[in-house]
């Protein structure tokens, strides 16, 4: 079995292992996460080496096969997936216990399994049936937290997800209707602007902007993850919704990249930029912690829709591989920064009982490694140097120089500005004059897996953006 398909199917059957015998499922989720991420090691290091790979399941040639297919942008996305997915588990397996570790391990492999074959898969059904799986695994974690607001924001999320899933379902129709295939390249090289086309363009990306939380379509995330267990909030956040914008990204790029008209690409970015200034308005004015991270969650996707207008206004070249390259950069370093988060807001919740921001002080004193944490993570959200989103920002603005697209500015540097605004306004309350303990990690299980993340987020991608740039999608010289 290739490297491809052991993605997909190693924490499939651990998440059927750990179901078989729940008694064991913390030690089998971990096994299981630890396959899993070497898998996806694999896959990452054959695209490093020979570029794109595919394989058909099955030994039938497509159609009648099963596409698996893989190239840099999917191979950034897993990596991603693998690095969180790995620090989830640990921080799960010492977070949950008894019957809720019994619930989450089976759940969170099968989230895992949905995220590799979504990232993987060749052809529009397949991606279909992975986002769905996808959406019903996020939903069911969600509810672990077994309160009553918990169970309704997981309903709530269940109707969107629905909603967005049918809708990118009718669009799947259509296309199969009009060409008689299913297999991604396949449609995109018989793909002609019409009337089909574009109905199947707009059900499609629009049902998607549903899972990916845009603006104005965001309403079910922020009571989602603010009440779902910190590594659920961790992984909805971190994967899940990037997920959806992945999805968005693939098929802009490579199916209706000949019907995208810059009305369209406009209409995103405006969405966007609404989502960046409403989502960090809201962060700047709550009052609970775990509400502060799910709000910036709904600005920072708002800065992943500002590409698509700028992408249009600037030819194929260097610039717009470039652009790309950021694109994926800031999805990458989002994941990780909110990921990082959320663990450490989870620490925080499980230490002091609460997470009201008003009544954090003395956490820096209680808690320094993870409140060094939160610091990471803000350095990343904001975009100071030398983080990944500092690169991906100074291109986009770059980009909205070159082409003339000047209001774009004035969102970026304002919601930048917010952002540093809700950043210092947690850190500042975490600070008293209570005595410092003598250790700097005081929960090695907790909070090491976050901080990790954060280090990744604030400085690691940073760091290491010209060797992955080629991977990124951007030029070789990464300029």
């Amino acid at each position: 079995m290739d490297s491809l398909a052991l993605a997909v199917a190693l924490p499939l059957l651990a998440a059927l292992l750990a179901t078989v015998w729940p008694a064991r499922a913390t030690l089998l989720g971990l096994l299981g996460a630890l396959a899993t991420a070497a898998a996806a090691l694999m896959v990452i290091t054959e695209v490093w080496e020979h570029g794109q790979l595919s394989t058909a399941l099955g030994g039938w040639d497509i159609p009648l096969g099963i596409a698996l297919a893989a190239d840099g942008l999917s191979a950034a996305l897993l990596a991603m997936t693998a690095l969180v997915g790995l620090a989830i588990s640990l921080y799960a397996a010492a977070y949950f216990d008894g019957r809720q570790a019994m619930h989450f391990w089976p759940l969170w492999l099968l989230l895992w399994t949905a995220l590799n074959g979504l990232f993987l898969a060749g052809d529009l059904f397949n991606l279909y049936v992975t986002l769905e799986l996808l959406g019903l695994s996020a939903v069911a974690l969600g509810a672990l937290g077994g309160d009553r607001a918990a169970v309704a924001a997981s309903l709530r999320y269940l109707l969107v997800s629905l909603l967005g899933s049918i809708s990118y379902l009718l669009g799947v129709v259509l296309l199969y209707t009009a060409h008689g295939s299913l297999d991604l390249a396949r449609v995109a090289a018989a793909l002609q602007p019409g009337p089909v086309a574009a109905a199947a363009m707009t059900l499609m990306i629009g049902g998607l902007t549903m899972k990916a939380a845009l603006f104005p379509l965001h309403f079910w995330l922020p009571p989602a993850h603010a009440s779902a267990p910190a590594p659920v909030s961790a992984a909805l956040s971190a994967l899940v919704v990037k997920a959806a914008v992945y999805l968005i990204l693939r098929l802009w790029l490579d199916l209706f990249a000949p019907l995208v008209t810059t009305g369209a690409a406009m209409l995103l970015g405006g969405l966007g930029a609404a989502a960046v200034i409403w989502g960090s308005w809201r962060a700047l004015h709550a009052e609970r912690l775990k509400l502060l991270a799910a709000y910036s969650t709904v600005a920072q996707i708002g800065y992943l829709f500002l590409f698509p207008p700028l992408f249009q206004a600037t030819p194929p070249g260097p610039g717009r591989d470039d652009l790309l390259a950021a694109l994926v950069l800031m999805i990458l370093t989002h994941g990780f920064a909110k990921s990082a988060l959320f663990l450490a807001v989870g620490v925080i919740q499980k230490r002091s009982g609460h997470d009201r921001i008003a009544e954090l002080g003395g956490t820096a004193q209680r808690l320094p490694a993870t409140t060094f944490t939160l610091g990471l993570a803000g350095i990343a959200l904001i975009g100071l140097p030398p983080s990944g989103s500092f690169t991906g920002k100074w291109l986009l603005l770059n980009g909205a120089f070159a082409s003339g697209q000047w209001g774009w500015i004035l969102v970026i540097l304002t919601g930048t500005l917010m952002t540093a605004a809700y950043v210092f306004r947690v850190l500042s309350r975490a600070f008293n004059l209570e005595p410092t303990p003598p250790g700097f990690v005081t929960d090695a299980r907790t909070e090491l897996p976050a901080l990790l993340l954060a280090a990744i987020a604030a400085i690691g991608l940073g760091l290491a953006a010209a060797p992955l740039w080629p991977l990124l999608g951007g030029g070789e010289d990464g300029t």
